[in-house]
C-alpha cells in the first residue's frame, strides 16, 4: 500500500510514497505492509504501481440465500486513479476448497514439530491446482474476467468498471463482481508500525539501490527508545514519517542507549499514533461473491476455502524492471503449453506467459513482518520459508517482548527479562527458536464465540499455522474474521501484534486474546502517552451492509 504526493522538503518539491493503500490527491505519505520491494515506493526512487497489492479479504457471505457464498476483494494502488485502471496489468484470484484437513503441528513444542508441520503442509499444497479468476483491461476502461479451472466449466464476460454486474457461470449460478474504485478498507497506523521496526524509508530519503538504510540495526519496539533520535517523536516536526521525510542522517545509524524513554510524569512513549494513515483515500478493487456450489462440487464437506491473490505485469511493458522476466513460473502456463507471444500486446490478454508475477497477497503482514517484503518471497506456497520465519519471528520478539513486558503484560516471547528491547538476529532456527516456541505452540484466544456461528468443534490455530500457506483461508463454518479469513471491519494489525501476547495468563494472570491490545481500558490504565490503542479501531467510512461492501471512494 503506498501513494505518491509532491511534498516541500528542505525548499524541494519531491515526490514520497509510502505504505498506505493507494494514491490520492490530497497530503500526506502512507505506508505499506505487504509489498515486494521492486514496486515499493516506500523508497525515494520507486514510483507507485498498479502491480502494489494492499489487501486480500475473504469471508462467508452473510446472505444465505440460494445457498453459500464466498465474498473475496482484492484492493491495490489506484493508479493511474481511481476507478481507471492499467491495461498492462493483470490481476488472479485464486480459490482452493479443501475439507477440513487435520493438518496441525503436534504438541511437542520442538522446532522438529514446526518444520515437520510446514512439510506436510507442503507436501498437500506444492502443486496447487486452484480455479481462478484473471482480470484483464482494455482501453475503454473495460474489465474482462476470465474463471479458469472451475469445477463445472470455463467461463467469461467482459463488463463495465464502477458498476455491480451480475455474472452467470456454467451451471447457472449468479456470481456477482465489482471492478473499480472504493475507499480505503485497510484502517490503519502504518507510520506508527514502521517506527516500531525502525524502518528508514518510511522515514527518511531512502533510495531502493540502499538495503543497508533498510532494516537498520536498532531495536524493534512499541516503546520509544531513551536517545534514538533517528526516530523518536519529533515535536518540531509533527508530520514526520507521514507527510514528510527527512534528507538521510550523517550521524552513525545505532542506538547506544539502555532504557525505554518516560516522560515528566513517568509514562513511556508509545511509537504509535492511532490515527489512521489511509483515511480519505482509494483503492481500486476486485470484489467477487461467489456461490460456494460453483467453486466445488462438494461443499457439504470442502468447508475451508483458501484463497490469495496475484498481480502480474505485461514483459513488453518495461515496468517492475528489478524483477527479472525469466523469473516467472506459472502451473496454467505450463499445461496448456503456452509460449510468449512475439508481441506481447496489453488489453484482454490473458495468457501468463506474456506477463512476469510481481506481488502476491494473502496473510496480512506476512510480507512486512516476516518476508522483508523481499521479492523472490511472493509466494502462497511458501512452506521453504519457514525456517525464516522461525528466526524472523524471534527477531521481532526480542523487540516487542520488552515493550509488552514493560507495559504490565505477559509475553510469549523468551526474552531473560530483559528491562529493554534488544537488537538481535539468528543464522540458526533451533536458536530462535528456544526463545518462540510458546508463541508457535499457543493457540490463539479469540475474545468470544461469536466467531464460532455453528457451534461446532474448531480449535483457533496456533501461531505458526496461520503464516503457513500464505492464504486467506476462509472457514465457511464461522464468520470467516481473522484468522478464519478476513473481513473487512477486522482490525488485522493489532492483532497481528497480539501473537506476542502470552494467551494463557498474559493479563494479570488471566487469558489474554485477539482483542486485547484494541482495549481502551487497557491503554487508559497504562504508564504510557498517547493512551490510545496502536490502530484505530473502525474504518475513515462506514462499509457497506450489501455487495460490494466498501464504501464509495473519495
Amino acid at each position: 500500500m503506498k501513494r505518491e504526493n509532491s511534498i516541500p522538503i528542505n525548499g524541494q518539491m519531491i515526490a514520497i510514497a509510502a505504505l498506505g493503500c493507494l494514491l490520492m490527491s490530497g497530503p500526506g505519505i502512507a505506508a505499506d505492509h505487504n509489498d515486494p520491494n521492486a514496486i515499493n515506493s516506500i523508497f525515494s526512487d520507486i514510483p507507485t504501481s498498479p502491480a502494489d497489492l494492499y489487501d486480500m479479504f475473504g469471508f462467508p457471505g452473510d446472505d444465505k440465500a440460494n445457498g453459500e457464498k464466498v465474498v473475496v476483494a482484492l484492493t491495490f494502488a489506484s493508479i493511474p486513479k481511481a476507478g481507471v485502471f492499467d491495461t498492462d496489468l493483470l490481476y488472479r484470484i485464486q480459490f482452493d476448497p479443501d475439507p477440513r484437513a487435520s493438518l496441525s503441528m503436534a504438541d511437542k513444542g520442538t522446532l522438529t514439530a514446526v518444520l515437520d508441520y510446514a512439510k506436510a503442509v507442503g507436501k498437500k499444497y506444492v502443486n496447487f491446482k486452484p480455479s481462478e479468476v484473471r482480470v484483464t483491461f482494455n482501453r475503454n476502461n473495460q474489465a474482462k474476467l476470465d474463471f479458469i479451472g472451475f469445477p463445472n466449466g470455463d467461463f467469461s464476460q467482459v463488463i463495465d468498471t464502477n458498476k455491480v454486474i451480475d455474472i452467470k457461470s456454467v451451471d447457472g449460478a449468479v456470481v456477482k463482481a465489482f471492478v473499480g474504485g472504493r475507499d480505503d478498507a485497510f484502517f490503519n497506523d502504518l507510520p506508527g508500525f514502521f517506527r516500531s521496526i525502525n524502518y528508514m524509508p518510511q522515514y527518511y530519503q531512502v533510495p531502493h539501490a540502499n538495503k543497508k538504510l533498510r532494516d537498520v540495526p536498532i531495536p524493534k519496539t512499541l516503546i520509544e527508545l531513551e536517545g534514538n533520535t533517528l526516530f523518536n517523536f519529533d515535536k518540531n516536526t509533527p508530520g514526520w514519517g507521514f507527510t514528510v521525510k527527512k534528507d538521510l542522517p550523517k550521524s552513525p545509524l545505532e542506538w547506544k542507549g539502555n532504557k525505554f524513554l518516560k516522560d515528566e510524569n513517568g509514562n513511556f512513549r508509545f511509537v504509535y499514533s492511532g490515527k489512521d494513515a489511509q483515511a480519505g483515500r482509494n483503492v481500486n478493487a476486485i470484489v467477487l461473491e461467489i456461490p460456494l456450489k460453483t467453486l466445488t462440487k462438494t461443499p457439504e464437506t470442502d468447508r475451508i476455502v483458501r484463497t490469495w491473490g496475484e498481480s502480474w505485469v505485461l514483459k513488453a511493458s518495461a515496468k517492475a524492471k528489478a524483477i527479472p522476466d525469466q523469473k516467472e513460473t506459472s502451473f496454467f502456463a505450463r499445461v496448456k503449453g503456452e509460449k510468449p507471444s512475439p508481441l506481447p500486446i496489453a488489453g484482454f490478454n490473458d495468457r501468463l506467459s506474456d506477463y512476469k508475477k510481481v506481488d502476491v497477497d494473502g496473510v496480512p503482514f506476512l510480507d512486512a513482518a516476516l518476508n522483508l517484503r523481499e521479492d523472490d518471497k511472493q509466494l502462497a506456497n511458501n512452506v521453504k520459508l519457514s525456517e525464516l520465519y522461525v528466526r524472523r519471528f524471534a527477531h521481532l520478539g526480542w523487540g516487542f517482548g520488552p515493550s509488552i513486558s514493560a507495559l504490565g503484560l505477559g509475553t510469549c516471547f523468551d526474552h531473560s527479562n530483559s528491562p529493554v528491547s534488544v537488537y538481535k538476529t539468528y543464522k540458526l532456527p533451533v536458536e530462535a527458536f528456544a526463545r518462540a516456541k510458546k508463541c508457535f505452540f499457543q493457540r490463539i484466544n479469540m475474545p468470544d464465540n461469536a466467531w464460532n456461528l455453528k457451534g461446532l468443534d474448531i480449535k483457533p490455530p496456533r501461531t505458526f499455522e496461520i503464516f503457513v500457506p500464505n492464504v486467506a483461508a476462509i472457514d465457511m463454518d464461522t464468520t470467516g474474521t481473522w484468522p478464519f479469513g478476513r473481513r473487512f471491519e477486522d482490525q488485522v494489525a493489532t492483532r497481528f501484534l497480539s501473537l506476542f501476547l502470552d494467551m494463557e495468563k498474559g493479563c494479570g494472570g488471566k487469558p489474554c486474546n485477539l482483542e486485547t491490545l484494541g482495549s481502551q481500558a487497557l491503554w487508559d490504565g497504562a504508564p504510557i502517552f498517547p493512551k490510545t490503542p496502536p490502530n484505530p479501531l473502525k474504518n475513515d467510512k462506514e462499509f457497506l451492509k450489501e455487495f460490494p461492501y466498501l464504501a464509495e471512494p473519495w
